[in-house]
Order: C-alpha cells, then structure tokens, then sequence
C-alpha cells in the first residue's frame, strides 16, 4: 500500500501523520514542518500539506475531488472561512453515516462552526466567535440554563443580559447568555435537525446541554477519535489505499 503523510498546523506547531493506505501508523508533532517530519521518521512516497492552494467554496464535497491538495473551506454570504482540519473530521464522523442528513457543529480553536452537510456536501456554514467571547468574558460551564432559555428568547438583549452577569460575578451566566444568543442565531441550523458535535473534550458539554433541552437529537466527538476513520476516507478519496 502507499506510505503518505498528512501534515499541517494545528495551533502549537506542525503535526504530520504517517499512513500506510488507509491505516495510521504514528503522528509527530514539532516547531515546524522539517521538526515534525524528523521526529515521524517515516519515508513516504507522497506528502499532502493541510491548508495548501485556494479554499474550496461551499457548497463542495467533504473532501476534496483534487487529489492532490487538502485546502479549507470558505463561504461568500456570509463571508467565512473554515479550517481544513475541519474536513478530515467531518469525513471521520460520516465514515459509517451514508448519505446523513444534518447539521455537524464544530469548534476549531476559538470559532464554532454550523454546518450543514446533505448528500456528501457541506452546503453551507453559519460560524460564531462564542468560545473566544467565552474566555475573555471568564464564563464557565456548566452554562447557567436559565441564562440559555433568557437569551435565546431574546438575543437582543445579549449585552445587557452580559452586564449583569459581569456586575454579580455570575460566571456560568455569562456561558449561558452566550450559547443562548449562539443558538438563537444558529437556529435555522439546529431546529429539526440532527446535530453532531465535534469539539476537544470538555468544550462542547455546555452546547451539548443546551441543544438536548430544546429537544434536538446530538452526539458529541473529540476530534482525535474522529481522525482515524477521517483519514482513511481521505486515504480512498486520493486513491492512496492500493
């Protein structure tokens, strides 16, 4: 089978994962893309560089019809830009889901991104700035649910609602306010909808419990257990699996 590596940042460094056709053998992680491949110590016939060439413009496949790039994914209206990490992962989670209908909910960093996937394709995007606003306001979770159903119901009032959480040193109101002005923005996005969470362990159990109380069905996944099966999906999408 091909030997191939994978590599790319990820927000410390590069990390480079080495793969025999569809199977992971060991990842590296260093300063730099010459750092992460000494400590891989692995001979590849073919590198992919995550990130490289001109985004992908939504709607598109979840992977790349190129074989030949692993690029990120942007959107006109509104304008975004979501990270090619993000692709791997999606393919992870639909490896056993063919032809899934619905909404997968990721947070890369300190951005979260709705994105609704039907028939293969991430058809379009809708991303907020909730966990940056949430550590630099020092919110905690568990969320306050309260503060959820307060902001959802009225978004308008988000900035106010945060004052008073700041004044009284109601940190898990200031989680909740936030996520409920997320989700009432997102709504279109979540409503009726199944939802799967991709986000570090940990980040996405405010959101989790948010959703579940308005009733809409969710899974959650850290992204590295996602990235095995995302990998050999990538592996078959370049042809790299004989």
């Amino acid at each position: 089978m091909t030997k191939w590596i994978l590599m790319g940042r990820d927000g410390t460094g590069v990390v480079a994962y080495a793969m025999q056709g569809p199977t992971l053998i060991r990842s590296a992680h260093g300063p730099d893309e010459a750092g992460a491949l000494a400590h891989l110590a692995f001979d590849a016939a073919r590198t992919i560089h995550v990130g490289d060439g001109a985004p992908d413009t939504l709607p598109c496949t979840i992977l790349p019809e190129s074989c030949t790039r692993l690029p990120a994914l942007t959107q006109t209206n509104p304008p975004d830009v979501i990270g090619a990490w993000v692709r791997v992962w999606i393919a992870g989670a639909l490896a056993n889901r063919s032809n899934w209908d619905g909404v997968i909910c990721v947070t890369q960093g300190d951005v979260r991104h709705w994105i609704h996937v039907s028939a293969g394709e991430a058809v379009s995007c809708q991303s907020t700035l909730t966990p940056q606003l949430t550590t630099a306001l020092e919110g905690i979770t568990p969320p306050d649910a309260n503060a959820v159903a307060d902001s959802l119901s009225r978004p308008e009032r988000l900035a106010a609602h945060l004052r008073a959480a700041q004044v009284t040193g109601n940190c898990p109101a200031i989680t909740g306010h936030l996520i409920g002005a997320e989700l009432a923005a997102a709504r279109p996005y979540w409503l009726g909808q199944q939802v799967i969470l991709v986000a570090p362990e940990g980040d996405a159990s405010g959101i989790a419990s948010a959703l579940s109380d308005q009733g809409v069905p969710v899974e959650t996944h850290a992204p590295e257990h996602l990235l095995p099966a995302g990998l050999s999906k990538l592996a078959a999408a370049f042809n790299l699996t004989s």
